[in-house]
């Protein structure tokens, strides 16, 4: 009876069929036609920084696969993605396994390219150290200053790490770009055992802005979220979101690389991330997801939440289509 149904998956329904692009947005061959668009999604599937468990590579697809189960729709914050911004998938960055160096201008080349063009970039990692890339495509694009809200259990920010540029030391390389000051980096979530005294030392040093989960839930989640963008924004002509999905507690990520109990519980972190987005974006990432050692996707299903929420708080803020 419902004449809609095509005789070929196309489109949302149903759920569990089609190409597993992020959201079912259309796949985009031409990568010089993305300013087209409000949102490019891309995937950085590297995990060649990963010092323990390794499997990010992994992240851009679980993330896509399970997008597959959300509509665009959200009751909540009363938006339809599909009828609000128009978004693409670009796939995947060429990445080099075992070559650091050559993947991280690979990924400042493609997020750049991104940015330029007008359309907001998505990234999905990946493991961290995919955020000095990141944040170096889109520093080259400004006139003035970046600024970065990081959520994170692990500070990411020593200099080097097994002698080489890894996912702990991200911030350390990204703060010394000029035009990226460490005075405008907010970390939010860090705490446990597992936060390297090297990288303590530097954020002492460049006066960072370390946040516990202790510190985001006694002084609560609205001044949290206020002090994190005072302090990203103060001189700042746009700011960068990282978020990694170790910020939340084992429990609820048990496919990441670094698991470590006592993070934020889910709903304390969707709302930061929905404050954190108010005043709008360059960008955001989502990295260490590791779907080998996932439970029923949900690590995945953290970070595309992460990423819809971010999206439709953007586009009720009047920030995409940038303005």
């Amino acid at each position: 009876m419902d004449r809609t149904i095509p005789t070929f998956s196309r489109g949302e329904l149903p759920h569990y069929a089609g190409i597993n692009t992020f959201l079912k947005a259309p796949f985009v061959e031409d990568v010089r036609t993305c300013g087209a668009y409000d949102v490019a999604v891309i995937g950085a599937p590297h995990d060649s920084g990963t010092t323990y468990r390794p499997g990010t590579r992994f992240g851009p697809q679980g993330m896509r696969r399970i997008s597959a189960l959300y509509g665009t729709y959200s009751f909540e914050l009363g938006v339809d993605l599909r009828e609000s911004i128009t978004i693409c998938d670009l796939g995947d960055i060429f990445t080099i396994p075992g070559n650091i160096e050559k993947t991280f201008d690979q990924i400042s080349k493609a997020v750049a390219h991104v940015y330029a063009s007008g359309a907001l970039p998505v990234v999905l990692g990946g493991d961290h150290s995919i955020g000095y890339p990141t944040v170096r495509g889109v520093a080259e694009h400004l006139d003035g200053n970046l600024g970065i809200i990081h959520f994170d259990r692990h500070v990411d920010t020593q200099e080097t790490d097994l002698d080489e540029r890894m996912h702990t030391t991200p911030w350390y390389h990204a703060t010394d770009i000029p035009n990226v000051p460490a005075r405008n980096l907010v970390q939010l979530g860090i705490g446990g055992w597992q936060a390297p005294r090297p990288g303590v030392k530097v954020c002492r040093e460049r006066e960072t802005t370390i946040m516990t989960v202790t510190d985001c839930v006694e002084m609560g989640l609205d001044a949290a979220a206020d002090n994190a963008l005072d302090v990203a924004w103060e001189g700042t002509e746009a700011v960068w979101l990282s978020f990694d999905v170790d910020c939340l507690d084992a429990a609820f990520v048990p496919g990441t690389g670094w698991p470590e109990p006592g993070g934020f519980l889910p709903r304390e972190v969707l709302k930061l991330v929905r404050r954190v987005a108010e005043r709008g974006l360059a960008g955001i990432e989502i990295v260490e997801c590791s779907p080998p050692y996932d439970s029923a996707d949900i690590t995945s299903l953290i970070g595309v939440r992460v990423i819809c929420d971010v999206l439709a708080t953007l586009v009720n803020a009047g920030k995409i289509p940038r303005p």
